[in-house]
């Protein structure tokens, strides 16, 4: 039988693999050449261009504006608030199903707390 200790070791691991989940995410969707896979609906609307069209060589891979890591996280407050069909009409469905995931793990860790010590 689990004991408390080992429920908090788990809770401790999910907790810090999904923090190291949304840093990944985000940093990865800063990079330049990560374009095309985090925003593909803005380049069939013609409203994004490659970054491989100009630049220096080193701007094409890595993205050097540390004001951009600094707010990284800037997106989230908007998508939690738009409804899921606008979400999923202006990011997609793969979007929208990572932030059902995020928002229920929020929910049954939220709940596990009230729980465990209310």
């Amino acid at each position: 039988m689990a004991t408390i200790q080992d429920i908090g070791v788990s809770a401790a691991i999910n907790i810090l693999s999904a923090v190291i989940f949304l840093l990944a995410f985000a940093f990865l969707r800063l990079q330049p050449i990560n374009d095309r896979v985090y925003f593909p609906k803005w380049y069939l609307k013609g409203s994004r261009q490659s970054p491989s069209h100009g630049g220096a060589f080193v701007r094409k891979f890595v993205n050097l504006d540390m004001r951009s890591y600094l707010k990284f996280l800037s997106w989230m407050p908007a998508a939690l608030q738009m409804p899921e069909d606008e979400l999923i009409s202006h990011a997609g469905l793969d979007s929208a199903v990572y932030l059902r995931i995020y928002l229920t793990g929020y929910v049954t860790c939220i709940s596990f707390l009230s729980w465990t010590f209310f």
